[in-house]
């Protein structure tokens, strides 16, 4: 409530002024109901007493109506145009958060590479110098042992201490190989949040060793006790501090490409210890694997075979030094396309450049394909096989359904292709295949459900089929050297077929439509079907098979409809001859018979407009017939029974009425018009069936014929009257 502005009561040039025409005076209107002080019931009030009438208020009523409009329409202008800034803005912030985590992902690189380097330049300085060395040594770390007894000690003390620990931990035996190089260096309880929604996840205890961090979980039931979770080599792991937010702190990511994990320390102090020692950790850690290399890179000498005394070795000897041995081929691994060939593959990988990063590895495979397998080359190739198993991850993320499946089954092409240049053609199968039935189950979702059933089912085949047929096509491209995956496509497209007609009778059948829309919708579904023959695919017996339950309910439902009606057509029958009153009318009968096979129905008119046949006999007769048509669009061999069950049982009905009616009836005018309606039943009706039947099945019904033959007029005992078939 407010009041109205300028005081409590207004003139009548004032309310004239804002019941004005034109844009000025819907103008001044607006500035009056958003005034602040606006009260609506002292405004309606002034407004009746100065109005003139019922028209004035009408109109006023209707400036108000457009000024209404207006306001919704500009509303919702500016609700859709924040929707889209808000989009917008989304999708940035998705772009400078990847981007983010690449320049870190750099950045922790470059850090590395620095210390590194460092290290390598204070080592030269030690060759020059060892007395300088050594000085350096010993104020870097006043606590080294003094003997190489006391370093044994220590170094035992730290793998009894990590063997220790590892027997809680549940399933990591296997994974965690005793070496006598592997001890731990920190461990500790975190808790482990969400990355999208921040949202507490477990509690977990964290192994951090020389050489990997080792994850696990709490057992909920026994008391310093663990399961295994993960495993991460500190080559390829990064580690982020994540700025506290109350009331989220004390967190630091761990980035692990393509994934990510966030953890929360107890307090401040614990984080910054957890960071500090997985920062040396690394740092440690390659430095110690930069020494190695440096070790193995130094030329050995050979071993001197022991005396022998034999006079007969000198002349094998001799032998052997003339063929030069195997063993002493060595690899050359000093190329500078192979020493960086690690790197380049992170790059690759961090760029997304799948086809480079296989082309790099392909590249290695055809260099070492004819050379021995040295300790230089198995550690290359360990180190090889891990960034595979990196770009593995990534393709098969590319492939998985949680991706955006806009583009088609062309849009995976790229994954698909370098996975099974790597070796994984089934599993590069497998994840197409699931991409395409998330991409097919997510089209027929998003089908609007229209009001009228066939033109939703011309858009559901329309989608379906269409999707079938563009994923055979790209498999075919795929995997055209791949035959032994073949099968795995046929399994899943009888999947497909069945989720499709899990849709389709949800929509036919269980609504309960009329059998003719029923006919018309599985007409469609048969024609789209046959649409996948041009690829050399038929599947037209799946969905027979699929759907061969739902319409055999719906020719028992619709047979069970016409025996109803024609049995209680039957019990109001006084058998009298029908009169069509107008001309019009008889030749829409002719018409409607001679559509039904019957072709000489002119024989059963008479004089004017009177059809020489029963209301019922003509009822039944088209009933009948549009029935085998409907049923004939449906028909496929394995409802060849129950469609001829369901004929026999409906002509049965009015077989038996006719030949009841016979018996019992006295008035010998009567009984000779029921004879002549027999008749038409017996020599028209029935051999009309039998040859449409035959026509849409292509083969004669011997149920049909024996059915004719039985329900001749038959010589009865006129006294009685039971009914015989």
């Amino acid at each position: 409530a407010g009041r109205v502005p300028g005081g409590g009561g207004g003139s009548g040039a004032d309310m004239a002024l804002a019941l004005g025409e034109g844009g000025g005076g819907g103008s001044r209107l607006r500035r009056q109901l958003e005034s602040g002080g606006f009260a609506a019931g002292e405004y309606v009030k002034q407004l009746s007493q100065q109005s003139d009438g019922d028209r004035d208020l009408q109109e006023h009523r209707q400036r108000i109506q457009a000024l209404s409009e207006e306001t919704a329409q500009s509303l919702k202008r500016n609700v859709y145009q924040n929707y889209r800034q808000f989009i917008e803005t989304a999708r940035e912030i998705s772009y400078l958060e990847s981007e983010m985590y690449q320049l870190s992902h750099i950045l922790t690189e470059q850090k590395g590479i620095m210390e590194a380097v460092t290290q390598a330049l204070l080592l030269q300085a030690d060759r020059d110098d060892p007395a300088l060395g050594a000085r350096r040594a010993a104020a870097a770390d006043p606590f080294l042992p003094l003997s190489a007894k006391d370093a044994a000690a220590n170094e035992e003390g730290r793998q009894r201490t990590l063997t220790t620990l590892l027997e809680k931990v549940e399933g990591c035996r296997d994974l965690l190989p005793e070496s006598p190089g592997k001890y731990l260096v920190y461990n500790g309880d975190l808790v482990e949040y969400d990355a999208d929604h921040m949202a507490q996840i477990q509690r977990v205890h964290a192994f951090l060793m020389n050489d990997c961090l080792l994850v696990a979980t709490a057992l909920p039931n026994r008391r310093g006790a663990y399961r295994y979770d993960a495993l991460y080599p500190l080559d390829g792991l990064a580690v982020v501090n994540v700025k506290d937010n109350p009331p989220m702190k004390d967190m630091f990511k761990l980035l692990m490409f393509p994934e990510s994990r966030i953890f929360q320390a107890e307090n401040a102090k614990i984080k910054k210890e957890w960071l500090e020692v997985l920062e040396e950790t690394k740092r440690n850690r390659a430095l110690s694997e930069k020494r190695r290399l440096e070790q193995e890179a130094l030329p050995r000498p050979a071993p001197t075979p022991p005396e022998s005394t034999n006079p007969f070795d000198e002349d094998e000897d001799e032998e052997e030094e003339d063929e030069p041995s195997a063993e002493e081929e060595v690899v050359d691994l000093s190329l500078e396309w192979i020493q960086e060939l690690p790197e380049d593959l992170d790059v690759c990988i961090a760029q997304r450049d799948f086809e480079g990063a296989v082309d790099l590895l392909d590249k290695l495979n055809e260099y070492l394909a004819d050379k021995p397998v040295s300790q230089p080359v198995k550690e290359l190739r360990a180190k090889v096989d891990e960034r595979v198993r990196q770009l593995t991850d990534v393709l098969v993320f590319e492939l998985s359904p949680d991706r955006s499946l806009r583009g088609g089954p062309r849009a995976t092409r790229r994954a698909v292709s370098q996975l099974i240049r790597l070796g994984q053609s089934t599993k590069a199968c497998e994840l197409f295949l699931k991409n395409r039935a998330a991409a097919v189950q997510t089209a027929i979702r998003q089908l609007r459900i229209e009001g009228a059933t066939l033109l939703y089912i011309h858009k559901l085949c329309h989608v379906f089929f269409t999707s079938l047929l563009e994923t055979a096509k790209e498999f075919e491209t795929d995997f055209a050297g791949n035959n032994g995956c073949y099968s795995a496509f046929v399994v899943w497209a009888r999947s497909s077929m069945r989720m499709f007609v899990d849709a389709f009778s949800k929509q036919v059948f269980d609504s309960k439509e009329s059998l003719s829309t029923a006919a018309e919708c599985v007409k469609v579904a048969k024609e789209h079907c046959k649409q996948l023959s041009e690829i050399g695919l038929d599947l037209t017996f799946i969905i027979h098979a699929l759907l061969v339950k739902d319409i055999k309910g719906a020719l028992q439902s619709y047979k069970d409809i016409i025996i109803e009606a024609t049995k209680h057509r039957n019990s109001e029958e006084m058998w009298r001859k029908m009169n069509l009153m107008t001309p019009e009318a008889l030749g829409k009968l002719r018409e409607e018979m001679r559509s039904c096979g019957v072709g000489n129905f002119d024989q059963y008119t008479g004089d004017d407009c009177w059809v020489n046949l029963s209301y019922t006999v003509v009822a039944f007769t088209k009933q009948t017939m549009a029935f085998l048509e409907e049923a004939l669009k449906l028909y496929f061999p394995e409802l060849h029974m129950v469609l001829l069950e369901s004929l026999v049982e409906i002509i049965l009905v009015a077989v038996q009425h006719v030949d009841y009616s016979l018996r019992c009836e006295q008035d010998p005018e009567k009984k000779a018009f029921i004879r002549q309606n027999a008749s038409f039943l017996y020599e028209t009706v029935l051999p009309v069936v039998e040859k449409r039947f035959e026509e849409g099945v292509g083969k004669p019904a011997k149920q049909l014929q024996d059915l004719r033959n039985a329900s001749r007029l038959m010589r009865v005992n006129p006294e009685s009257t039971t009914s015989v078939v």
